[in-house]
């Protein structure tokens, strides 16, 4: 904390500044001043937080320093120091605002002391203002999100003068001035044509943090006010002029925030509006813009002037784009799928009517083209194939988040259950396998059924079939041989034991393994070769 100390003789401001061991107490003392003049000039660009003065100096008084000092900069700590032990200078100091008063006989412990408790109220005056202004940003807040949530309601004058009154940077005075609305997130989104050739990554919203930083930048820059909104941030900002095609204030501040903090920004800058009414009208366009960013890659700050004439591209695939899929499914091979879904995906992007809307629907008509090719082949080798919209069923929210993942995803999955139904591994074999995957489970015999995708009575009587044993007890007899496994190999508790394999009463599962083998838990682990096998 910086202490500036005033006085015109030399061997006062001198020895007060060098005997003190200032640094040793967390001060830093500026080169000292001769006057309350030079102190008055030097203190606008020093900004000491602590002043020591003396009284009676030549020319202007400590006094009137103090004065001066409080009526320009009221958070400044001031501690007079005087060779005069008079009480009506303590009355005067203390009405010009001053902290405390020494006399110069004062010990150096007595001074430190003083400044520490100058210290400890500037430090204090910080707090308080520092909770005012965030209590008071908190209360904006919630005053601006309702505005963009819900508009003004029926008392628009209202609102309009509140909105005035709250954010005065804001108001619009010249003419030609509007207010915008921009929807700003921050992302570590790859080229779509390189994701689709290395296998896709997701997109990775900005953390918390991230998004403080990049509305605190924003707003330090421009005549603005931002809140946090979804993964992102909402903006509004006053602009004064048409900026035409070129970089106007808003886009300036969202390049150098990129610059700054290492990271991409996508902007969507909604309708402009002339009040606070509009805001809400400005908000909505502004996401319908934000939206288009997949479509618009790689520009990442739109406006809705640039898409909002746009009346979406056709929204269901032909016949010869169903066909050329199925044949690709069939065939069973991945690289050469994730290469057409991505040709698919281009084509769209070149597309200047096409919607994030139109998009959607369009592949989500590829997915549901994909579904009925492969009921089609089930049924053609006698398998009763069901989708039950488990795993099978596509999220559109991740379509629209991530369209080549999602959707290679979806279709892969259907290639790969095509490939087990016409390969070498039957349905049953399919499903022992996922039974030992899936041991914590309840695995009732219509969930493994539905893995394998056949009627649980024809899948019950294929199971007994080829296992010799029925479904129950051949799911009984697999988690008691992992327990019986667990139990030589681990120290875990049974308890532990129990729910592992998928049993939460643990005197069930006590009575279950002592009926198939004879010992309870306890006695197997202490004497495994007396159990016989459970085979």
């Amino acid at each position: 904390m910086k202490v500036l100390i005033v006085d015109d003789e030399v061997i006062i401001r001198t020895g007060l500044s060098t005997v003190i061991p200032w640094a040793e107490h967390g001060f830093e003392v500026m080169e000292p001043a001769a006057s309350a003049e030079e102190a008055l000039e030097r203190i606008p660009e020093e900004q000491p937080e602590i002043v020591m003065t003396d009284i009676r100096m030549t020319g202007r008084s400590g006094l009137e320093l103090a004065h001066e000092v409080k009526l320009k900069f009221p958070d400044t700590e001031l501690i007079i120091i005087t060779g005069f032990d008079d009480f009506s200078y303590v009355q005067q100091a203390l009405r010009e605002g001053v902290g405390d008063y020494l006399l110069k006989t004062s010990r150096p412990g007595e001074i430190v002391q003083a400044a520490d408790q100058a210290r400890s109220r500037v430090l204090e005056q910080r707090r308080l203002k520092e909770l005012r202004a965030m209590q008071q940003r908190l209360v904006n807040q919630g005053f601006l999100r309702n505005l963009l949530a819900s508009g003004t309601g029926a008392d628009e004058e209202i609102a309009e003068r509140e909105f005035r009154e709250r954010y005065p940077d804001l108001r619009l005075t010249e003419s030609g001035e509007r207010l915008e609305v921009w929807r700003i997130t921050a992302n570590n989104q790859k080229d779509p044509d390189a994701e689709c050739a290395k296998g896709g990554e997701r997109l990775q919203q900005a953390s918390g943090a991230l998004t403080e930083q990049i509305g605190a930048m924003l707003a330090g820059r421009l005549q603005g006010e931002w809140l946090p909104w979804g993964e992102g941030l909402l903006l509004v900002v006053r602009r004064e002029r048409d900026c035409g095609d070129g970089w106007c204030a808003v886009e300036t501040a969202i390049r150098s925030a990129e610059q700054s903090l290492g990271c991409p920004i996508l902007a969507a800058c909604g309708e402009p509006t002339v009040s606070a009414r509009g805001l809400r009208s400005a908000v909505e366009t502004a996401e319908e813009t934000a939206q288009f960013h997949w479509l618009l890659h790689p520009k990442r700050t739109l406006r809705y002037d640039e898409i909002r004439r746009r009346k979406g591209c056709r929204a269901v695939c032909s016949q010869e784009e169903e066909h050329a899929l199925s044949l690709l499914l069939r065939a069973g091979n991945p690289e050469e799928l994730r290469a057409w879904i991505c040709g698919q995906l281009q084509r769209l992007r070149l597309d200047e009517q096409a919607t994030p809307g139109s998009v959607r629907a369009y592949l989500h008509s590829l997915a549901v083209a994909g579904r009925r090719w492969l009921e089609r082949a089930a049924s053609s080798i006698g398998h009763a194939y069901t989708f039950s919209g488990s795993e099978e069923e596509l999220d559109l929210d991740e379509l629209a988040r991530a369209p080549e993942e999602a959707l290679f995803a979806h279709l892969e999955s259907l290639m790969n259950q095509h490939q087990v139904m016409v390969g070498g591994i039957s349905p049953v074999q399919s499903a022992i396998s996922y039974i030992h995957d899936h041991l914590g489970q309840s695995l009732s015999l219509n969930q493994v059924a539905g893995h394998v995708h056949m009627n649980p009575n024809y899948f019950s009587a294929m199971f007994k079939r080829e296992t010799g044993q029925n479904y129950i007890e051949f799911v009984t007899r697999a988690k008691l041989q992992r327990a019986m496994a667990m139990l030589r190999e681990t120290t875990a508790k049974i308890s532990e034991i129990a729910n592992g394999i998928g049993y939460e009463d643990l005197k069930y599962f006590n009575r279950l393994f002592k009926k198939f083998t004879g010992l309870t838990p306890s006695e197997y682990r202490e004497r495994p070769e007396k159990c016989p096998s459970i085979d």
